[in-house]
């Protein structure tokens, strides 16, 4: 399965209604996995940009952002189990680099726990560099995050169209 080939992936705006899909899929992928309280803050906060992904009519996943003056901190590329190895989280990624371009922003940073190497490989792919750890950063395993950042080339993503199913935060749209 591919998420270039006929069935394309897409982003909406992650809203109330789609949090108890999300919660499974946050239980499922993290030992120390985000409340509801703070998905609905997401879907409520001018700072975040947060999409749930679909592959067709199934939520496949999710990606978000924190606006921080001119950065994205990236808090979250998740695929749901079943969907992980067909190259959706890389397709996340890039759409919400994509995102963070378009709005100007100059870099993006994010935290992987240490032992996450198929993450840390993907996000090296993706022109990440570590550039920090942080030691027992995660409380509950007291794993360490690795931090790493990528400078955004806002020039590659200056002609192409938000497209159809981004929107900007606090719009009454729904795509």
């Amino acid at each position: 399965m591919s998420p270039d080939g006929p069935a394309r992936l897409r982003f909406v705006r992650l809203e109330e209604c789609h949090l108890p899909e999300v919660m499974a899929i946050e239980r499922e992928a993290y030992p120390e996995p985000w409340t509801e309280n703070m998905f609905r803050q997401e879907v409520h906060s001018a700072a975040s940009y947060f999409y749930v992904t679909f592959l067709e009519d199934v939520l496949v996943g999710y990606v978000g952002f924190w606006l921080a003056v001119d950065e994205a901190h990236i808090t979250s590329v998740t695929v749901r189990d079943t969907y992980r190895r067909c190259g959706f989280g890389r397709t996340e990624l890039k759409f919400i680099l994509g995102v963070a371009a378009r709005l100007g922003l100059s870099r993006a940073t994010l935290e992987v726990r240490a032992s996450n190497l198929r993450a840390r490989d993907l996000y090296l792919s993706m022109g990440f560099r570590q550039i920090s750890r942080r030691r027992g950063y995660y409380s509950r395993t007291n794993e360490d995050a690795i931090v790493m950042t990528k400078d955004l080339d806002t020039e590659a993503y200056s002609n192409e169209p938000a497209g159809p199913t981004e929107r900007a935060p606090g719009s009454l749209s729904n795509p």
